[in-house]
């Protein structure tokens, strides 16, 4: 059987799934669309003992209520579940999840979210799709399809993305001259050793620092970047700029997130344009 043999099937395969994806997402039966989402609120923040793992997370007690019986819950994450808890403070609000009629079984997120349709699995499918018929027909016809049927649709997201992404990224470079400098101290090293059989052993470090904002929330949050020495920086008393409107919004070195955010417009537009190239010069080639 020739590529074209295999076409069929794989398209006929992953199209199916696609389908069914698209189908229980319109009957409002997948698990995102039935996952019940409320407020939760921070009620008490443990400080990480130095030493421990950054998967564990900041030990949180959080209250929230479940707005089919009006039952109040006070639950703690305890090194989980759900997303790690890198920021937190006392009265922050964060999201918790569960499935309907089930609040002890409840997951953290670090932001409030209305969810989505679920949809990432049938478009995946789709994706696949689209892949094997590009594919084949690339080595039937020459590279040239190839260029085009990938990196067309690249191209054409891109561009749409890109003015919205410039802004975003022009918005969060004015916010850095609007931060608050306080001081802070490194209350603790978090660290984590993964054993790898081809590239051997990784250390990952995250200092934790604390400080209080101005209208006095005491936060306690992982600082992933910003220190030259991580091992050594327990005890540490360092200076923390932060967004009034979002403590959770915070740098070390506001003129270093100034140049990485710079840097990250310029990748930004230097991509879209040489996804853009290659399409033209398959569409050219044809």
């Amino acid at each position: 059987m020739d590529w074209y043999g295999y076409l069929p099937l794989w398209c006929g395969v992953f199209g199916a799934l696609a389908l069914v994806g698209y189908g229980r997402s319109l009957a409002g039966v997948t698990k995102a669309q039935r996952t019940v989402r409320v407020k939760g609120r921070i009620e008490r923040v443990d400080e990480p003992r130095h030493g421990s793992s950054p998967s564990d997370g900041i030990s949180v007690v959080v209250s929230f209520q479940d707005p089919s019986t009006g039952q109040e819950f006070t639950v703690t994450n305890d090194g989980g579940p759900g997303e790690t808890i890198g920021t937190a403070w006392t009265g922050r609000e964060i999201g918790v999840h569960y499935p309907p009629g089930r609040p002890h079984a409840f997951k953290f997120a670090n932001h409030l979210s209305e969810g989505g349709r679920g949809l990432g699995w049938a478009n995946f499918a789709l994706f696949l799709v689209y892949a094997g018929v590009v594919t084949v027909v690339a080595i039937d016809r020459g590279w040239p399809w190839a260029l085009v049927g990938f990196c067309g649709p690249w191209a054409l997201s891109g561009l749409c993305h890109l003015p919205g992404n410039l802004r975003d990224r022009s918005r969060r470079i004015g916010a850095l001259g609007a931060m608050v400098a306080v001081p802070g101290r490194v209350v603790a090293v978090l660290k984590s050793v993964t054993v790898d059989s081809d590239t051997g052993t990784s250390t990952r470090l995250v200092p934790v620092l604390t400080f209080t904002t101005l209208d006095g929330r005491a936060v306690t949050a992982y600082c992933e970047s910003g220190l030259k020495n991580p091992a050594g920086s327990r005890g540490l008393d360092v200076t923390i700029h932060y967004s009034p409107d979002d403590p959770a919004r915070f740098v070390l070195d506001v003129e270093a997130e100034r140049d990485s955010w710079h840097w990250d417009m310029v990748v930004n537009i230097v991509g879209v344009l040489a996804v853009t190239a290659a399409a033209v010069v398959g569409a050219v080639m044809l």
